[in-house]
């Protein structure tokens, strides 16, 4: 039986990091503005708000000055189209790679849902940290990396140096 050629189904990650520098160049370029995933959540969940609960949008500060900030509705940013692009490109990229599997990945000592939980607890508390940030990681290291701030450098040392410290109490999800 022939091993698998992995080499086919991943793109080299030093190609994948300059790609995405040059995306992020691109983003300046066109939009003025670098690359983010939060605001796509935040303009979702305000027009999902909005959508559900009209009343409360209007009597709340923060969804008025989060839609006075975003003129023509919250759903017409252009984080929103980025991500549905990042959404599609991946499905995509992974049905070309034939890579499409509904799978769960986790170690022989975990369940499924034990990681499906870990998973969704690592999200929820991402999120909730983007938002004390002012913006993901995409926002705040990538792009503030890219205008040369200091911000920018000191938020990418300290994910990485996060992740680094929790990843030791974190690895029997993986390992």
């Amino acid at each position: 039986m022939m091993s698998e050629d992995r080499s086919r189904k991943y793109m080299n990650p030093y190609l994948g990091g300059v790609l995405l520098g040059l995306v992020l160049l691109m983003a300046f370029y066109v939009s003025g503005r670098g690359l983010g995933a939060s605001g796509a959540v935040k303009s979702v969940v305000v027009a999902s708000v909005e959508t559900v609960a009209p009343e409360h949008v209007e009597t709340t500060s923060f969804y008025q000055n989060y839609k006075e900030s975003h003129q023509g509705g919250p759903l017409k940013d252009w984080l929103v189209w980025e991500m549905m692009g990042v959404l599609v490109g991946g499905f995509i990229s992974g049905a070309i790679a034939g890579r499409l599997k509904f799978k769960v990945e986790h170690s022989p000592k975990v369940t499924s849902r034990t990681r499906m939980i870990f998973a969704a607890i690592g999200g929820v508390l991402f999120g909730f940290g983007s938002q004390l940030g002012r913006g993901c990681t995409s926002g705040s290291a990538l792009s503030g990396m890219a205008v040369l701030s200091l911000g920018g450098f000191i938020t990418m040392a300290f994910i990485f140096g996060t992740a680094f410290a929790l990843a030791y109490f974190a690895r029997k999800l993986w390992i």
